[in-house]
């Protein structure tokens, strides 16, 4: 057969990832084994009937052509009514590019700042895909590094130093942060902020769980001065109604990067189905009692886990400000975070993501996905804790 293209033949950098657990806990349920899984970022809540009777009744009455490319206007008036309204800073529906999920919004802006071969900034730990994401633009990912000791905040002036070294043209982050739940302080945007604008640099701000704050504020580094004109926010209604699977995303930016930006939309998926934009819409006006009863799950168990965690001192919690996951810190064991996560798996049958994958600076922890009932999770933390004392030396 011909050869494929460099690009698609090198999306993922090769070698072991560490998301052999996940896919060895599906085999283990598929084969019958009870395995408490506490993996990806799914909820155990479905999307709340009403949004789907919305969207069943907008597909009945006709709206299953095609959709306006750029996204229905109600739909992209309500969600920069709500940029308005959350964060002060003003946003139009000029301003907005409804995606087939955040994960294209992701691609989508990559490929808006990026030249093919051109540097994209990263922080480490990091949401799974974004590295492939960059390679998709045709961009090379560089992760900066951060630490356990800092709550794996990024440092400004190491973003600084790499942005100069590389050259890069955009940098990517992500608060409420995925796998983390580090929510980035005022004070650590600003400095971002500044070395965006000293380095001319894209900010692309992945703030897809901005609705799952449990400690803090969510501040969008686009309301920064100078900021509004360099930011591409990406947004989704998967985590904050509970929407994983109708894929409704966007981005929110410079009016003429949107302009650019509907031109690729045009060119790649020609827009998100309607009556499944309808149903967005619909989710968005009822107001805040959605979103409130999406996280409320998420609150409660992370105040339960932080209990458990309390109660023994091997295993520690990075403080999780935000997002549906703790991030837990188990190199006292002596083992990587792989290699405790796949004895968790076979001993335990408990299922858990280790740190390594989601970066380098995450090794010798363990994502720990708050997506089970109150008393499984507690149940699946006490023996991870209990199994990492047996394992201490």
């Amino acid at each position: 057969m011909p050869q494929l293209s460099t690009r698609i033949r090198t999306l993922n950098s090769g070698g072991s990832d560490g998301w052999e657990v996940f896919y060895r806990a599906r085999q283990m349920i598929a084969a019958g084994t009870r395995v408490i899984e506490l993996t990806i970022g799914e909820h155990d809540i479905r999307t709340h009937p009403s949004i789907l009777t919305h969207m069943h009744k907008s597909a009945a009455d006709g709206h299953t052509g095609y959709a306006s490319v750029p996204g229905i206007a109600g739909l992209r008036t309500a969600i920069a009514e709500r940029v308005t309204t959350r964060t002060g800073t003003p946003a139009s529906a000029d301003n907005l590019v409804i995606t087939a999920g955040g994960q294209a919004a992701l691609l989508a802006a990559h490929i808006a700042c990026c030249q093919p071969g051109e540097t994209a900034l990263h922080i480490d730990p990091y949401y799974a895909t974004y590295p492939g994401t960059i390679r998709s633009a045709s961009a090379d990912p560089v992760a900066i590094p951060t630490r356990a000791t800092d709550d794996f905040l990024p440092d400004p002036t190491l973003v600084d130093r790499i942005a100069g070294e590389t050259g890069a043209r955009s940098l990517l982050i992500n608060t409420p942060n995925n796998p983390t739940g580090t929510v980035y302080p005022r004070a650590t945007l600003e400095g971002l902020a500044e070395v965006c604008i000293k380095h001319d640099l894209w900010l692309i701000s992945d703030e897809v769980y901005d609705t799952q704050i449990w400690d803090g504020q969510h501040m969008s580094p686009r309301t920064l001065p100078g900021m509004a004109e360099r930011t591409l926010v990406v947004g989704s209604m998967s985590k904050s109604h509970a929407m994983t699977g109708s894929r409704v995303g966007w981005i929110l930016g410079p009016e003429d990067a949107i302009t650019h930006l509907i031109d690729l939309s045009t060119n790649t998926n020609y827009g998100v189905p309607g009556y499944i934009q309808d149903a967005a819409l619909f989710a968005l006006n009822e107001g805040a009692w959605l979103e409130d009863e999406v996280a409320e799950p998420f609150r409660r168990r992370r105040a339960l886990a932080l209990g458990i965690l309390a109660d023994q001192d091997v295993v520690t919690a990075i403080p999780s400000q935000g997002a549906m996951y703790v991030m837990l810190d188990i190199r006292a064991t002596g083992l990587s975070g792989r290699e405790f996560a796949e004895r968790l798996l076979d001993a335990r049958h408990i299922a858990v993501m280790p740190g390594e994958s989601f970066g380098d600076s995450a090794a010798g922890h363990l994502r720990v996905a708050l997506t089970v009932e109150d008393s499984l999770l507690a149940q699946a933390l006490r023996e991870l804790c209990a199994f990492a004392r047996d394992l201490t030396p």
